[in-house]
């Protein structure tokens, strides 16, 4: 009997993974991962309780695992969480761009970390609650292919999945669509069958991150003070022109695509271009002008683990809920770059709010190529 080290969230979906598995036959451990205290903020302010990796949500998977009569644990995972996904939270909005905190997490610690611990504890595969599917290619080696459920599809987030975890990790819910995953974990008696979902970053309460930024940075990440109160000076809004319309609080507290919270009173709708660090300003205009030809990504990764060294038609995701755009990728010298890691996306009709810091995942059909993080947009 095959060992299985699952990773249980308290949500349905790996409550019904852990359904799936048993009924497959493997040998199952359930572990949750301890990634963030939501007891207290830094302030010493409770925290809402509900949210993704919260402390409900731990206690949620222990009943599921008691029910399945599971063995079950719970690792501490804090340390890395914060050096991998908070820190570069922080950093990433400090520099002016917009982070993918759940692609981090996934990258680094659902799967990284949580794959050594597994082979640690001497188990050769690991299993989540992730929509997607693993296929093989003769030619590619394992391939990750979108959810059956496009709806609930989260292939997006898991583009840095190398060969190898791919060939060690097992997505029983992917085959299903929503509403069947639900039946099987009430047909368990399973107190996350009607659980809702999270939408929320998990970490930031409320969705406010500029109040978590404020407050990491003035508690437990005083590294990041001097930019924050660099990023906290008052500057102007201006146009694209130029000319200019009012005075923002802190850089940090807008985005890319951003249109409300301005504090600018103009007969049209505004949105903001860009950040300018150099002259401290937020740069504003129209919507029209968010619209980009195309963008270089850097940190690019191809899951089939070899960079084309020619042009690739694919579609691509510049956001979680983007709808897909088609697109000529060109890698590396191809790209106009030295070094790799690097690609060029050129799409066939310009996108609105291409965002630094953000993931774009490449697609063709079902299949993720691979993906890498957009470094600047191409007017």
């Amino acid at each position: 009997m095959e060992r299985v080290l699952l990773a249980m969230s308290g949500g349905v979906d790996s409550s019904a993974a852990a359904v799936l598995l048993q009924d497959a036959g493997y040998e199952i451990v359930g572990c949750t991962m301890q990634l963030w205290d939501h007891r207290k903020d830094p302030q010493g302010t409770a925290v809402r309780s509900g949210r993704c990796c919260s402390l409900d949500d731990t206690y949620d998977a222990r009943r599921v695992a008691e029910r399945l009569s599971l063995p079950f644990y719970v690792v501490n995972m804090e340390k890395v969480f914060r050096e991998k996904v908070i820190r570069t939270f922080i950093g990433e909005y400090l520099e002016g761009r917009t982070p993918s905190p759940c692609v981090l997490c996934n990258t680094f610690v659902k799967f990284d970390r949580l794959m050594d611990f597994a082979r640690q504890i001497g188990f050769p595969r690991v299993a989540t609650g992730h929509y997607v599917r693993v296929d093989h290619d003769g030619e590619d080696g394992h391939v990750l292919l979108k959810a059956r459920d496009t709806d609930k599809d989260q292939s997006y987030f898991l583009f840095e999945l190398s060969q190898d975890q791919l060939a060690r990790t097992l997505f029983p819910v992917g085959e299903y669509p929503k509403a069947a995953v639900r039946d099987i974990a009430r047909a368990q008696g399973l107190i996350t069958a009607d659980k809702p979902e999270s939408q929320e970053i998990c970490f930031v309460s409320g969705g406010n991150y500029t109040d978590f930024i404020r407050r990491q940075a003035k508690g437990v990440d005083q590294g990041f003070l001097p930019v924050l109160q660099e990023q906290q000076r008052p500057g102007p809004v201006l146009m694209g022109d130029g000319s200019r319309l009012g005075t923002h609080r802190g850089l940090f507290r807008f985005t890319v695509g951003q249109r409300r919270g301005l504090g600018i009173s103009h007969p049209r709708p505004l949105y903001v271009l860009r950040l300018d660090r150099r002259r401290n300003a937020v740069i504003v205009g129209y919507r029209e002008q968010l619209f980009s030809t195309g963008l270089v990504a850097e940190r690019v990764h191809w899951i089939s683990g070899r960079t084309p060294r020619r042009p690739v038609r694919a579609s691509v995701k510049i956001r979680s809920r983007h709808a897909e755009a088609p697109a000529e990728i060109s890698c590396g010298t191809a790209a106009g770059e030295n070094g790799r890691g690097v690609a060029r996306v050129v799409f066939d009709a310009p996108q609105m709010s291409v965002s630094p810091g953000q993931a774009a995942v490449f697609y063709q059909g079902d299949r993720v190529l691979g993906g890498g993080w957009i470094r600047d947009r191409i007017e």
